[in-house]
């Protein structure tokens, strides 16, 4: 496993970063989930991600649960805040300092720790002046209750003002988590250029672009079973819109490029989003721990400039590029 820095700060994360988003409290039973973890420490893996929504704050109890035991000083811990839990009142969703400030306590008691490493905003929250954000995080911060702050999926400008706000109020913004993939490259025209200036990393999302990378979904194939696909607690909704023809077949164009360099090629896209040197870590989930040992070997490719020509070649004009994506993907009002 190699580590990067994670920012212009002087944290090191494991960059192959073990998530459970959409698998922990939901499709997955604990004890496989565990296993999971277990795998991912056992291939090491030190940086876990996680978010008080993801399966409405369960996702957060099986990653402390899992996790127990292990020397707390030897993992960082990134969790988030921003969506509805709970019984989803009026106040149990959003960035206004009330929340921030109960949510942090609460993700810590789910997760059995005394701090997080990254309290990352999942969101921009539109209904709340982002001073009040910023300070709330600010006051976490002091706390001890978390070391850095990050965001997620907000755009070049909204990076730029937090940023600025952060610098004024005393702690760092250091992150900011988007999707990327070979496929969804909606961050490089705007966002990277912003983090680069900034000294922000990206903690990237759905290197895999839902699987659809693994080439297990082949035009005009049936559905795997199990896959995510087919499941309708979300998976499928997610995954939707790369399951067309013209998708699956320039996907295909990837596996001589895979076996070339000796990969797979679920191995081959997280290698790909590694070579963005703005890129501190991919996360990558799982249901079963076999998933975690084989894409953990994506740490430390190395993919020469030719055979990343060639990969955007056999994808062509079916990659996502509009930067507009990330502000078209945020939220209007806050979610309730």
């Amino acid at each position: 496993m190699e580590f990067r820095h994670l920012g212009a700060s002087g944290l090191k994360i494991s960059e192959i970063t073990y998530g459970n988003w959409l698998t922990h409290g939901s499709q997955v039973e604990n004890d496989a989930a565990v296993a999971c973890v277990h795998a991912a420490l056992d291939a090491g893996i030190s940086t876990f991600d996680t978010a008080d929504v993801y399966a409405n704050t369960l996702a957060e109890t099986v990653l402390g649960q899992a996790l127990k035991g292990q020397r707390r000083e030897s993992l960082e811990i990134m969790t988030k805040v921003y969506f509805p839990t709970g019984p989803k009142g009026h106040n149990d969703t959003g960035l206004s300092r009330k929340h921030v400030l109960e949510s942090i306590d609460g993700s810590l008691r789910r997760l059995g720790t005394d701090h997080v490493d990254v309290y990352q905003a999942h969101r921009y929250d539109v209904a709340t002046p982002l001073e009040e954000t910023m300070q709330a995080f600010a006051d976490v911060v002091r706390a001890g209750k978390a070391l850095y702050v990050g965001v997620s999926e907000w755009t070049a400008d909204q990076l730029r003002e937090g940023h600025a706000l952060a610098k004024q109020l005393g702690f760092q913004l250091i992150s900011n988590q988007p999707q990327y993939s070979a496929l969804w490259r909606v961050i490089e025209g705007e966002v990277v250029p912003a983090s680069r200036e900034l000294g922000v990393s990206q903690v990237v999302w759905s290197p895999i672009a839902q699987g659809v990378l693994t080439g297990k979904y082949r035009p005009g194939g049936a559905l795997p079973e199990g896959s995510r696909a087919t499941d309708e607690k979300g998976g499928k909704q997610m995954i939707s819109r790369w399951m067309r023809d013209d998708v699956l077949e320039r996907v295909q164009r990837l596996r001589p490029v895979a076996e070339e360099l000796g990969l797979s090629m679920s191995q081959l896209a997280v290698a790909w989003v590694l070579q963005n040197d703005n890129v501190a870590c991919a996360i990558i989930g799982a249901s079963r721990p076999e998933q975690v040992t084989e894409n953990v070997r994506a740490s430390g490719v190395r993919i020469p400039a030719e055979l990343m020509n060639r990969i955007d070649e056999a994808l062509g004009d079916v990659v996502e590029r509009d930067p507009g994506k990330t502000l078209e993907g945020m939220p209007k009002e806050r979610l309730a």
